[in-house]
């Protein structure tokens, strides 16, 4: 019996992905950013066992969902075909944030998977061939495999589109305040905001204007300039949203005009931001697709953004993750 464990943090993008130029290899449109995040991470323990006949997987101590145990199997049997084994494998992954959290738990649970699975199958491969294998399970798993602030590059082949640290995890103390508004799954899929996101009329643009603003955040992460830094990552956010909100589909025969994933909460955060820097806190927000704020600041003004957000929240029943930058994956936690 050939077992290991893994861990590895789920991470930010500041610059964001958005579109594929590839969607059986999850190649990328564009480059994309991000920052590991150190109170959100996957522990997965993975045992190839001969005696077994299928593979089982446990989410957070109870059997997963078909659909999720078909996604484990699918990745499993990609590190099988490059491991040349046929062994299935019982897994087990545990998350320190709820799924709904608007904290993509795919980047973490596939990149702890792939680490976990190559580690117990005895390979010994490079941070990039591991990045490469976790991204053709979920695109930003690769973005969580390396330290700290982190590269992805969309490539043009499968062997070329991986992701690599452009500065380690202790190089700036930048805290993200993650502000979940409603625990509650989004209404439209990631997988079809990426192939509905080259019809929208603005799409062109955003892409055209992607080069310059990798540089601007890379230049930002390396010389710790806050506020050039700050103003990129929110102006970036607004410039994804606006693809997402001129995304037309129809769900059930009814047409509608975009995908809307932020909520009423959601914009009031947005606003407040905007105050609160007026009023002399340095925070900037970003987003994915889905409700949840991101708020960064310098990590020693954390206990004062996340007031600003008490004040803010009144009555509701937000909820807040707050991280600093994180390490890589990595082996280590206890075995089943």
């Amino acid at each position: 019996m050939n077992q290991a464990t893994a861990i590895a943090h789920a991470n930010l993008a500041f610059v964001k992905y958005w579109g594929k130029k590839d969607p059986v290899l999850n190649l990328p449109a564009n480059n994309s950013i991000s920052m590991n995040l150190s109170a959100a991470y996957t522990t997965t323990t993975v045992v190839f066992a001969n005696d077994l006949l299928d593979d089982e997987v446990q989410l957070d101590g109870e059997d997963a969902d078909q659909k999720f145990a078909d996604r484990v199997g699918r990745h499993l049997d990609r590190i099988r075909q490059y491991a040349g084994v046929y062994t299935r494998a019982r897994v087990e992954t545990r998350n320190t944030f709820p799924a709904s959290a608007g904290i993509a738990s795919s980047a973490s649970g596939f990149a702890a998977l792939t680490l976990a699975a190559v580690a117990a199958l005895g390979m010994e491969l490079s941070e990039r061939e591991l990045s490469i294998l976790a991204r053709q399970g979920s695109g930003s798993a690769c973005r969580s495999i390396p330290d700290g602030f982190v590269e992805w590059r969309t490539g043009a082949t499968n062997r070329d589109s991986y992701a690599e640290s452009i500065a380690p995890a202790e190089h700036w103390d930048l805290l993200d305040v993650a502000v979940i508004v409603a625990d509650q799954p989004k209404g439209v899929s990631s997988s079809l905001g990426h192939r509905l996101a080259p019809d929208s009329p603005f799409w062109a643009m955003r892409q055209a204007q992607l080069p310059e603003r990798l540089e601007q955040v890379r230049r930002a992460i390396h010389e710790r300039d806050f506020v050039t830094f700050g103003q990129e990552i929110e102006t970036e956010a607004l410039s994804l949203h606006a693809i997402m909100l001129t995304s037309a589909h129809e769900v059930a025969g009814s047409w509608r005009s975009g995908i809307y994933y932020w909520l009423p909460d959601t914009l009031e955060l947005l606003i407040a931001v905007q105050n609160w820097r007026a009023d002399g806190i340095p925070v900037y927000f970003t987003l994915d697709a889905g409700p949840t704020v991101h708020l960064l600041c310098p990590a020693e003004r954390g206990e004062q953004v996340q007031e600003a957000v008490w004040l803010t929240q009144g009555r509701r029943n937000w909820s807040m993750i707050v991280s600093l930058p994180a390490v890589g994956a990595r082996l280590g936690g206890a075995t089943i």
